[in-house]
């Protein structure tokens, strides 16, 4: 099977399949690639936090044209997957001299498909865009063809408890992501001073307490399939919960839009995680640290390009609020604008290259130490 992800998360991703018990982990480019049987596909789906796909190849063949694209499509035996009453949808990915239409590829194999299914009886399944039975992705690498069923169905960020969001909202994988790359294991308080929707506070709070990602989730490629396993999947499911665990910290979030607050109030009790996660409507440029011991901190400040604001203040009162305020922090955030940083006054002590949807970001990282920075290697409190 093949593990699609965001760049940058390809190591975490590996990492995440070994730990879940795939094996033949290898990394690519955006994807890492793996064995396991169909348990471990709905295991997968359920349970990585990384992954946006899982794919499952059916057939590899080499093309050098359209003909022989169409030819190796009706090669395969498409009544082991779809009947003439389904629908389906065809999605590309091409690294190709010879195809670079990822529409015309589309097409190509949806022929390939109808005609085999109307040569037999006469009728054919029909293109469904929005909610089709299988969704089928051809992936073409040069002369390489691979073909696969998606087992996720819509991308595996649409975790189900969102349901209000704010002007841009982060992504639930990237989010996922950055915290596990921030080296969040749910081990002291946490705070997200710029909480948008709360879509950071609901990744952090799953993975301090090992709640399976996707535990929300309405549902998935997979259980449209001719070999759906239902008895299966809830044996999966049941034993993924049984490996939750208790968290003993605080995990907060601030922001100074009221409707904010509200929104993420909304979506956390939408993932059950209420108990373990408090909002409120606070300005962080204002805020003190409130807790004893060390504190973790992610967030995702405004960019210009979604919020009319002064970055160069804004970036600026970061720094000064994390020098003044937040002693003894491990500080994380991500941003677009890699001229603001300047603005911070600090030095990160890490610069991680990401994307944030096509925009190439860095999420950083500030070490608020308790007294001096000399101090700490001295040995003094």
């Amino acid at each position: 099977m093949t593990a699609k992800t965001f760049f940058g998360f390809e190591e975490i991703l590996a990492k995440e399949l070994q730990l879940l018990g795939a094996q033949q982990v290898e990394i690519g480019t955006r994807v890492v690639s793996f064995k396991g049987d169909k348990g471990f596909m709905y295991k997968a789906n359920l349970a990585l936090r990384t992954a946006l796909k899982i794919l499952k190849p059916i057939k590899t063949f080499k093309a050098h044209n359209d003909k022989a694209l169409y030819e190796g499509i009706r090669a395969i035996d498409w009544s082991d997957y779809l009947t003439e009453h389904n629908t389906f949808l065809v999605e590309t990915t091409l690294h190709s001299e010879n195809f670079n239409h990822s529409q015309f590829v589309a097409l190509k194999t949806k022929d390939a498909i109808v005609d085999q299914f109307r040569d037999l009886n006469g009728k054919r399944p029909s293109i469904d865009k929005d909610f089709p039975d299988l969704q089928i992705h051809v992936h073409i690498d040069r002369d390489n063809v691979t073909v696969s069923l998606d087992s996720s169905g819509a991308s595996l960020h649409h975790r189900g408890y969102r349901t209000a969001t704010n002007i841009a909202p982060i992504n639930e994988v990237l989010a996922a992501g950055m915290l596990i790359l921030s080296g969040w294991e749910g081990k002291s308080h946490f705070l997200d001073p710029m909480c948008g929707s709360g879509t950071i506070l609901a990744e952090a709070a799953m993975i301090a307490c090992n709640v399976p990602a996707n535990i929300n989730r309405k549902e998935f490629g997979f259980e449209k399939w001719k070999d759906w396993d239902a008895e299966l999947f809830d044996n999966i499911l049941e034993s993924l919960l049984k490996k939750t665990r208790e968290f003993h910290y605080t995990i907060k979030g601030y922001d100074k839009a009221p409707s904010a607050v509200a929104k993420a109030k909304d979506n956390i009790r939408n993932a059950n995680l209420d108990e373990y996660v408090s909002v409120s409507n606070e300005n962080f440029f204002d805020s003190k640290k409130e807790t004893e011991g060390p504190l973790h901190m992610v967030f995702n400040p405004p960019y210009g390009e979604r919020l009319d604001i002064d970055m160069e203040r804004f970036y600026r009162e970061i720094g000064d609020t994390l020098k003044q305020n937040y002693t003894n922090t491990n500080a994380w955030f991500i941003t677009a604008n890699l001229e603001a940083l300047k603005f911070v006054g600090l030095k990160p002590s890490r610069k991680i290259k990401l994307f944030n949807g096509k925009l190439e970001a860095r999420l950083v990282k500030y070490e608020m130490y308790e007294g001096s920075k000399k101090g700490k290697y001295l040995g003094e409190k």
